[in-house]
């Protein structure tokens, strides 16, 4: 049987346990098994259903949503007695999808017709650019993200290490024993095509190239703080830092790549700070990298750098999901914090260790000037971080 994440049962039982109340939208980076949730739902609720997807048609398309929609109501007619799901993937795909999607939804509630509907999607900006205009008060909305070290250990068997380099990809693991050919498929099916697909036909970039380069310094400097003004040393076609910014946002967006703010309790100095870049998968960081797993094993700065960014992915995968959870860092002169995080106004700083050197003077002085609730130590001396990958991060706060 294949593996069931956690998000299945709470959308099953909205799809098939309660009466039609909202449009279901499930979103998340690509290739995290939106598409298979839905059919293990399918098979388990046995209703009549229909999946299609918006991939291969042509944008301007304005019929296609309401041609699918049409075709469904005709099905749902022969069995009225019982509910009918129709699920649309990559609707954002079609130009003005959300007014579309809203049309035919409404004519269905005027009718008493009960054709329930998941939309599933790649990324948030397809949240941002109609659900929130068109579709106010008519849908809940899901995050499917990267799969946990947790998911991958409980359905591949993955070591703690092997998740370090392989990362949390369920598709792009059965090709791990040969290690070129995984990197080909993240690089390739994966990277590649995230950046296409989702986010330049979907938003309006300027100098796609430039984007594409920042993604890959950014992803190979996972976990350091590095100012734009930097970066743009490194780049033929630098654009400004507001360009930049913009372009790192709609990586974060995608579930790819993310700058964290340094923490400050005044919001101005939050906004200027310079990035702390963190992958949103350490699959990322391996596939653009030039180690293989074996050399970044035997070199203990890298690996500690690797250990830190699955710390981090999983912190932001999880304020992904609970949007009251924020990540931060925080350095001062010579002292930082890998890690603040801030839940409810409530706060915790987190140091990641993966040796017996160095000593805790960022923590220290972070706690005399902050007052956290807590200050803990993920790995050496503190909990381990195979642990900590493990663990919901709300825990922290109980």
């Amino acid at each position: 049987m294949s593996y069931q994440r956690s998000e299945k049962n709470q959308i099953q039982k909205r799809l098939c346990d309660e009466p039609r109340m909202f449009i279901q939208v499930i979103y998340g980076p690509r290739q995290v098994g939106k598409t298979t949730m839905i059919r293990q739902i399918m098979k388990d609720a046995d209703l009549p259903h229909t999946l299609v997807a918006a991939d291969a048609v042509p944008a301007t398309d304005r019929l296609w949503i309401a041609q699918q929609w049409e075709n469904a109501r005709m099905k749902q007619s022969a069995t009225p007695e019982l509910p009918y799901i129709l699920v649309i993937d990559e609707v954002q795909k079609i130009d003005n999808w959300s007014e579309q999607v809203k049309a035919e939804w409404d004519k269905d509630t005027a009718e008493e017709r009960d054709i329930r509907v998941v939309l599933l999607g790649s990324s948030r900006l397809m949240l941002q650019q109609g659900l929130t205009e068109s579709l106010a008060g008519r849908f809940e909305s899901t995050y499917l993200g990267h799969w946990s070290y947790k998911e991958m250990k409980d359905a591949f068997g993955l070591s703690p290490e092997e998740f370090i380099w392989y990362g949390g990809y369920p598709g792009a693991i059965l090709l791990k024993e040969d290690e070129d050919r995984w990197k080909n498929y993240v690089r390739d099916a994966l990277l590649e095509t995230s950046i296409s697909k989702d986010i330049l036909m979907l938003t309006r970039v300027d100098k796609p190239a430039l984007m594409k380069r920042l993604f890959e310094i950014g992803s190979s400097y996972s976990g350091q703080v590095l100012s734009f003004t930097k970066i743009m040393g490194q780049l033929a076609d630098a654009g400004n830092t507001t360009t930049l910014a913009n372009y790192l946002e709609l990586l974060n967006e995608a579930g790819l790549l993310g700058g964290l703010e340094k923490y400050s309790p005044n919001l101005v100095r939050k906004r200027s700070s310079s990035p702390k870049f963190m992958v949103h998968n350490t699959a990322i960081m391996s596939g653009v990298s030039n180690e293989t797993m074996e050399t970044l094993r035997e070199d203990h700065r890298a690996w500690g750098r690797w250990v830190e960014s699955a710390v981090g992915a999983h912190l932001v995968n999880q304020a992904f999901k609970e949007r009251k959870l924020h990540i931060y860092y925080w350095r001062e002169g010579n002292d930082e914090v890998d890690f603040v995080i801030e839940y409810k106004k409530r706060i915790i700083a987190l140091e990641v260790k993966t040796s017996k050197v160095g000593g805790l003077a960022g923590l220290n002085s972070f706690a005399t000037t902050y007052h956290p609730e807590k200050s803990l130590v993920i790995g050496t001396d503190g909990i381990p971080w195979e642990e900590f990958l493990q663990m919901d991060v709300l825990e922290l706060y109980s």
